[in-house]
C-alpha cells in the first residue's frame, strides 16, 4: 500500500480546548503517524498513513472537534513519507506568522461538576478545579502560544499528580493549562478590607454564613469581583445599593440551576439555551410573580437579569441559595475591580468581608449580557465567554485599530478575514476606565500580535478615545461617521458588503452636519453612506445635561408642538419656576440648546410628559422604563407628519407629542399611552423604509443603534418591514449600542 503524508495546518480557537490530545486519540484510532503541536497560528499536524485512514481522520477533526473548540481553516499540503512509527505531541513552536486565536474563558463542564461534588475524589469541594473542556482562559493569559509559562497559573507549579495528568494524553486534563489541584494550586482565602485573614479552615462555609446574616461580600471570580448579597434579603439589597451609591439600576443575579431560574422567571426554550450555552451570559427574563426576592433587585423593570454558576467557587456557594444577588464590585461608573489589593482599597466601605485567592488575573472582563427579541439572541454586552473570539468579516483588510466611542467603550482589531472586539471598557470620562482602555489596546495588540496600519475613531472631537486616535495612537487617522459605524457593523456581523436601509436610532451621535444624530434613515455600505431622512432637529436643552434630566427635552417638545408649555401638565411639579423660564428663553435664544434629531431624546420626553421619570441615575433609563411600562396589545397609533426638505424625508413627531400630552391630561394610563407611541414608532419606520425601498431598489434594512435594544419596539418592527419584502438585519455577535461600534469603525477604515 501507498503510504502519504500530510502537513494540516488548522487556525481558529484551537489551543487550550483539548485539541492536540484530541488529534492524538484521532491518530492512535486511526493508526496513523506523526506529530501535532501549537504554533502562533494555531495547531500544526504532520500525519502520514494510508489514503482510506487518512480521509476518515480529516473528515473526523471536522465532526468531532472538542467542544470548546473553533475551526477556522484548514490547510492540507503534501509533504514526503518519512517512514514515523508513531503519533506525539510535540512542544509548541513559533514562527513568525502569529495566528493564534485564544479561548474566552467558559463554564465549570459536568464532568468536573461531578468530580466537585464526589467525596472520593481528589478534587472535592476544589473550588479551581478545571480540564480542557473549561475553565479560566483569556483572563490568565499573558502571551501566545497559550502554554502554562504564558499565564498567571506560572505561579502554581504541578504536583506529581497533577503533571502526571498534563502528561497523559489520555487524560481529560492532558495539556489543560490552568491544571491544578488542592495540594499545587490557588487557595482560597476570606479577608478584610485590611488583608487580615477572616477564617482559614472553610473560607466558602464562613461565607455563606456572613451572606444568611445580610452582609455584603466581594467574590473574586474570572474576570474581577463581584459584590454579592442574598437576593430575598431586602434589607441586604438595600444596603449594597446606599453603599454601592447605586439607587436604581437594577441589580444582576444569579440562580442555581436552571430550575431555580425558571421559579423567580419566565424562560422560553431561546433563553434557556442562552443561559445555558458555553458563554453564561446574564440573560433578561421577566419577572414571574411570587418569586420571592427583594422588590428593590430590578426597581421599575418587569426584567430580572439572571446568569447561571459558571465557576467552581459559585457552585459551591449556590448549593445554599436558590439565588445571589451578584453584581459588579465597583463604584458607579468606576471599571470592575479585579487586582487584590485595589479591589479591597476601593471596596473597603461597601463589602464588609472578601472572598478571595492567590491565582492572578490578568485581564479585567465583566459579564457579558442577553436577552431574545424578535425570536433572535441580542448581545447588549460583549464580554466575558465571547472576547476574544473573532467575528468573520467579508473579506480580507489590512490591519486597523478602531477605538470606539465614549459610553459603553469597546476597543477593535482587525487581522486578516476576522475582527476582533475586546471586553466592555466602560465610560471613558472616568480615569482608571481611560487606563483600563489604553491597556486593552496594548494587551490585544501584543496577544493577536497585530501592528495596526491606522485607527479608525468617531467624528466627535471632544470623546477621549478620539483624542487618543489622534494624540496617542501614533497611527494615520481615520474619522468614521457614528451612525455610519453603526450600520457598517450590523453589515459585517452579516458578512455583507452590499449597501442597505439602515435605521440607525440611538441617544447621541455627532453628525456630519455638526449636529447630534439619533434618529437616522441612512443607505450605505461598509464604505460609504447617505442620510436619506431622519428625525425632525429638535433643540436640547443644557447639551448633555438633557440626557440626565429628560423633562428638559419634554419643554422642548411641548414648546414645539403647544408653542407654549400647557400649563396643567404636572410632569413639572418639583421643578423650580424660574428654572422652567431660564430654560424656555434659552431654547428662543438658542443658547447651549445644540440640535438633536436623537431617537433616544424622544423616549425621555415622552417619559417625562407622562409622569413617568424626569431625572435618570444611569443611561437609558427612561427609555427602559417606558418600554416596561407599555401596553404591548394597543392598536391604534398616534399621528405623525412625513416632511420633504431637500431631498430628505423628515419625521415630524409634534402632533405625536401634542396627543400624548391631551391623553395624559385626559386621564389616560400611562401604560396605554407608552404602547401607543411604540407603534407610532414602527409605523413610521415601516412608512419610510417602504419609501426608502421603491426609492432605491434595497431589499435589506439594518436596525442598529441603543435603541433597538427595545424589544417591544424590536418586535413591533421587524414583521411590519418583513411583509414589505424587507430582509431585516440585526445584531446577534455584537451589540446593537455603542458596544459594537468599534467593529463598523474597523471594517469602514478599514474600506
Amino acid at each position: 500500500m501507498d503510504y502519504l503524508r500530510y502537513k494540516i495546518i488548522i487556525e481558529g480557537i484551537v489551543q487550550g480546548v483539548g485539541f492536540r490530545p484530541f488529534i492524538y486519540q484521532l491518530a492512535e484510532r486511526f493508526g496513523l503517524s506523526g506529530s501535532v503541536c501549537n504554533d502562533t497560528r494555531g495547531v500544526t499536524i504532520e500525519v502520514e498513513g494510508t489514503a482510506e485512514p487518512l480521509q476518515q481522520f480529516i473528515a473526523t477533526i471536522s465532526d468531532q472537534k472538542p467542544p470548546l473548540a473553533v475551526i477556522q481553516s484548514v490547510d492540507i499540503q503534501t509533504l514526503p513519507v518519512r517512514g514515523c512509527d508513531s503519533f506525539t505531541i510535540l512542544h509548541s513552536a513559533v514562527d513568525e506568522s502569529r495566528r493564534a486565536q485564544i479561548a474566552p474563558d467558559t463554564f465549570v463542564c459536568d464532568a468536573c461538576l461531578a468530580e466537585l461534588f464526589d467525596p472520593t475524589d481528589r478534587r472535592y469541594r476544589y473550588p479551581f478545579i478545571n480540564c480542557t473542556n473549561c475553565g479560566p482562559r483569556y483572563t490568565i493569559v499573558t502571551g501566545i502560544p497559550y502554554d502554562r509559562p504564558l499565564t498567571t497559573m506560572v505561579d502554581f507549579p504541578l504536583c506529581i499528580n497533577c503533571q502526571a495528568e498534563y502528561d497523559d494524553p489520555a487524560s481529560r486534563r492532558f495539556h489543560a493549562q490552568p491544571n491544578a489541584c488542592p495540594a499545587c494550586g490557588p487557595r482560597l482565602q476570606l479577608v478584610s478590607a485590611d488583608g487580615s485573614t477572616l477564617d482559614s479552615v472553610d473560607p466558602v462555609a464562613e461565607t455563606i454564613r456572613r451572606l444568611r446574616e445580610g452582609q455584603i461580600v466581594a467574590i473574586k471570580g474570572l474576570g474581577g469581583y463581584h459584590l454579592a448579597v442574598d437576593a430575598a434579603n431586602q434589607e441586604a439589597v438595600a444596603e449594597l445599593r446606599r453603599r454601592k451609591q447605586r439607587d436604581e439600576k437594577p441589580f444582576a443575579l444569579m440562580a442555581k440551576n436552571l430550575e431555580a431560574v425558571k421559579e423567580l422567571a419566565v424562560v422560553g426554550s431561546d433563553e434557556a439555551r442562552l443561559l445555558q450555552g458555553t458563554e453564561r451570559p446574564i440573560v433578561l427574563l421577566g419577572k414571574r410573580s411570587g418569586h420571592g426576592l427583594a422588590g428593590n433587585i430590578a426597581p421599575g423593570n418587569r426584567c430580572f437579569g439572571v446568569m447561571l454558576p459558571y465557576t467552581p467557587l459559585h457552585h459551591l456557594l449556590l448549593q445554599n441559595f436558590k439565588s445571589l444577588v451578584m453584581t459588579s464590585a465597583n463604584l458607579s461608573d468606576e471599571p470592575i475591580a479585579f487586582e487584590d489589593d485595589d479591589a479591597r482599597q476601593r471596596l473597603a466601605e461597601i463589602a464588609d468581608a472578601f472572598l478571595s485567592h492567590n491565582r492572578r488575573i490578568h485581564t479585567r472582563v465583566d459579564d457579558s449580557i442577553a436577552r431574545v427579541m424578535a425570536g433572535r439572541p441580542l448581545l447588549l454586552r460583549r464580554s466575558r465567554g465571547f472576547v476574544p473570539r473573532g467575528v468573520a468579516l467579508p473579506g480580507e483588510s489590512c490591519p486597523v485599530l478602531a477605538v470606539g466611542a465614549e459610553l459603553k467603550n469597546t476597543i477593535c482589531l482587525t487581522r486578516g478575514d476576522r475582527a476582533f472586539l475586546s471586553q466592555h471598557v466602560g465610560d471613558l470620562k472616568n480615569l482608571e476606565v481611560y487606563e483600563s482602555f489604553r491597556n486593552t489596546i496594548s494587551h490585544m495588540r501584543r496577544l493577536l500580535e497585530v501592528e495596526p496600519q491606522r485607527v479608525a475613531h468617531d467624528l466627535h472631537p471632544d470623546y477621549y478615545s478620539t483624542r487618543y486616535a489622534l494624540e496617542e495612537s501614533g497611527l494615520p487617522a481615520i474619522a468614521v461617521q457614528h451612525h455610519h459605524a453603526h450600520l457598517a457593523s450590523c453589515l459585517a456581523e452579516h458578512g455583507i458588503r452590499e449597501p442597505a436601509i439602515g435605521v440607525i436610532f440611538d441617544g447621541i451621535g455627532y453628525g456630519a452636519d455638526d449636529h447630534i444624530w439619533g434618529g437616522e434613515f441612512l443607505v450605505g455600505d461598509l464604505k460609504e453612506f447617505q442620510r436619506y431622512g431622519h428625525l425632525r432637529y429638535q433643540p436640547m436643552p443644557g447639551g448633555d445635561l438633557a440626557t440626565r434630566e429628560p423633562w428638559r427635552m419634554a419643554l422642548s417638545y411641548l414648546q414645539s408642538a403647544f408653542g407654549e408649555v400647557p400649563g396643567d401638565l404636572k410632569c413639572f411639579e418639583g421643578i423650580a419656576e424660574n428654572e422652567l423660564r431660564l430654560v424656555c428663553q434659552a431654547m428662543i435664544k438658542r443658547i447651549n440648546t445644540p440640535l438633536t434629531s436623537s431617537c433616544g431624546r424622544l423616549f425621555d420626553a415622552v417619559a417625562s410628559i407622562i409622569g413617568l421619570r424626569q431625572v435618570v441615575s444611569f443611561e437609558g433609563q427612561a427609555a427602559m422604563e417606558l418600554e416596561m411600562l407599555a401596553d404591548p396589545g394597543q392598536s391604534s397609533a398616534y399621528p405623525y407628519r412625513l416632511l420633504y426638505q431637500g431631498g430628505q424625508v423628515i419625521c415630524d413627531p409634534s402632533q405625536m407629542i401634542e396627543s400624548i400630552a391631551k391623553d395624559h391630561l385626559s386621564g389616560v394610563v400611562g401604560s396605554r399611552i407608552a404602547g401607543r407611541f411604540h407603534l407610532s414608532l414602527a409605523m413610521m419606520i415601516e412608512e419610510v423604509c417602504a419609501q426608502l425601498q421603491q426609492q432605491t431598489g434595497l431589499k435589506q434594512v439594518v436596525l442598529s443603534g441603543g435603541v433597538f435594544q427595545n424589544g417591544l419596539l424590536t418586535e413591533m418592527v421587524v414583521p411590519r418591514l418583513e411583509k414589505t419584502g424587507l430582509t431585516v438585519l440585526t445584531h446577534t455577535l455584537v451589540p446593537p449600542n455603542d458596544g459594537g461600534l468599534a467593529l463598523g469603525q474597523a471594517v469602514v477604515a478599514a474600506a
